[in-house]
């Protein structure tokens, strides 16, 4: 077990569009809680990049509050929801496993022992940055009510996309079609075992529509290729950007259902019976297929986290999900 020292180092975004690294002080360790020294984080980038760039409306900073977060919206925040690390200090039972905790970007951090998620045996630290994200991904598929047979068009190949259509897949019989502006994604559908199409190509009368695309875009193509009395799932966030919603047209007489999914609640079908802590406790179980190492695109070190979040930020280019690499 390594020494622990009463420091840490994080990442801030001290105002819109820039962050930094900043040393800080480590709490007083309390009974029951743990010493976690980081050995990955993940960028969720469609919702960190909002953040980034100080676009989170004001009616939903307290929403929008990561579990760990310090600071407040816009500027200067510590934000993020996506850390690997090993234990140092503990319960005996907890010391020197690696576990998985909604902190921010930070390179040692005391969390209370019931907030830590440990790794299943069979799921590698490094893949385990996506936890999170496939966390929504199956709440996503939940609040869908994707059924064995259907047709599922995903629009958006960002990490949510990708997972939320390789789960679909996953479902017996169904026909799963991930869609997205970037040709290069179809490599990726074709390791998650899905479809893939452009949006001038995308297919027709789905059964049920995802989607997680962040774009007015992708949304309007939403409309168009769902069938008759299908759902539309948004998982998309928007921050403070207003999108149109094509209410018009046929929306009525198809008798189309758009519904919002959102990780904050367990979905409505579940909800009597799973607590987040069992939706999370599935989420890293799924995280032993090893295919999912696919949609980590990129790998860096932690101080280069300010010019990277800028550079994700405005323009991501192939990424997926970018990966933190801690010394």
């Amino acid at each position: 077990m390594l020494p622990v020292t009463d420091s840490a180092r994080a990442f801030w975004i001290a105002e819109a569009g820039r962050g930094e690294i900043r040393s800080e002080p480590l709490p007083a360790v309390s009974a029951g809680d743990v010493v976690v020294r980081a050995l990955y984080s993940g960028i969720s980038r469609g919702t960190e990049a909002l953040v980034f760039q100080g676009r989170v409306p004001p009616g939903e900073f307290t929403r929008m509050r990561a579990p760990f977060q310090s600071g407040e919206f816009p500027a200067p925040v510590k934000y993020g929801y996506a850390s690997v690390g090993e234990i140092e200090r503990g319960p005996r039972a907890l010391e020197g496993r690696q576990v998985f905790v909604l902190y921010p970007h930070q390179t040692r951090y005391i969390v209370p022992a019931g907030a830590v998620h440990v790794l299943p045996p069979s799921v590698p630290a490094a893949r385990a940055v996506l936890a999170a994200n496939l966390e929504t991904a199956v709440n996503g598929v939940w609040d869908a009510a994707i059924t064995p047979g259907d047709r599922v068009i995903v629009i958006g190949g960002g990490t949510v996309g990708c997972l939320v259509a390789w789960l679909a897949g996953k479902i017996p019989g169904c026909d799963v079609q991930l869609v997205d502006v970037n040709p290069r994604r179809a490599d990726v559908a074709r390791a998650l075992g899905v479809g893939f199409a452009g949006p001038m190509v995308a297919g027709a009368d789905a059964d049920v529509v995802i989607h997680a695309s962040g774009s007015a875009d992708g949304l309007a193509l939403s409309m168009l290729v769902a069938g008759f009395e299908a759902t539309i799932v948004e998982m998309s966030w928007y921050g403070d950007q207003n999108v149109p919603v094509a209410l018009g047209g046929g929306f009525h007489a198809r008798r189309l259902t758009l519904k919002s999914s959102q990780v904050g609640h367990v979905a409505a079908s579940q909800r009597a019976r799973w607590d987040t802590r069992r939706r999370m406790a599935l989420a890293l179980g799924l995280l032993a297929h090893d295919e999912l190492d696919t949609l980590i695109t990129g790998e860096s070190a932690f101080d280069d986290l300010p010019s990277l979040m800028a550079t994700l930020a405005a323009s991501p280019g192939d990424a997926i999900c970018h990966r933190i690499k801690y010394s």
